[in-house]
């Protein structure tokens, strides 16, 4: 039984058309696999372009941990509520995070002031494949 995903558009600005399009052919308990960028407030040290010292660097950093962490722990109950889980331990330095969560997840991810954006979490496949590699050798 087939059965089509509803997923709302509004928040499409956190979500690419193309990715919305791909989640309303998921099932409803399907699971997609997402790299979620956290809202983070700007702070003078996060969004400074002179020369830091390394004791500002490390400040910066820990602020990014500290809002990103505080963002996460936001949207703990969305990951409960929709079968979602996080990827890894912690946000990392730019306060993204990969997730696995359904595809009406996403949407309610999306409707979250604590997520900046949404992306679809796709692999990258090389583009060396057997027939480049024919090309090279008859190169040679």
């Amino acid at each position: 039984v087939s059965i089509m995903v509803n997923i709302n558009l509004s928040h499409r600005p956190k979500i690419s058309p193309e990715f919305a399009t791909r989640l309303m052919t998921l099932e409803p308990r399907q699971k997609i696999r997402i790299i979620v960028l956290l809202q983070i407030p700007k702070t003078e040290s996060n969004k400074t372009v002179k020369p830091q010292t390394r004791a500002e660097r490390q400040n910066t950093i820990q602020s990014v941990r500290n809002s990103a962490s505080q963002a996460l722990a936001n949207i703990t109950n969305i990951l409960q509520k929709f079968e979602g889980k996080t990827l890894t331990e912690q946000p990392d330095l730019l306060g993204s995070i990969p997730i696995e969560i359904t595809a009406p997840g996403v949407t309610a991810l999306a409707q979250s002031n604590a997520v900046k954006t949404i992306i679809e979490d796709q692999p990258i496949h090389p583009a060396y494949t057997q027939d480049f590699q024919k090309v090279i050798l008859d190169y040679s």
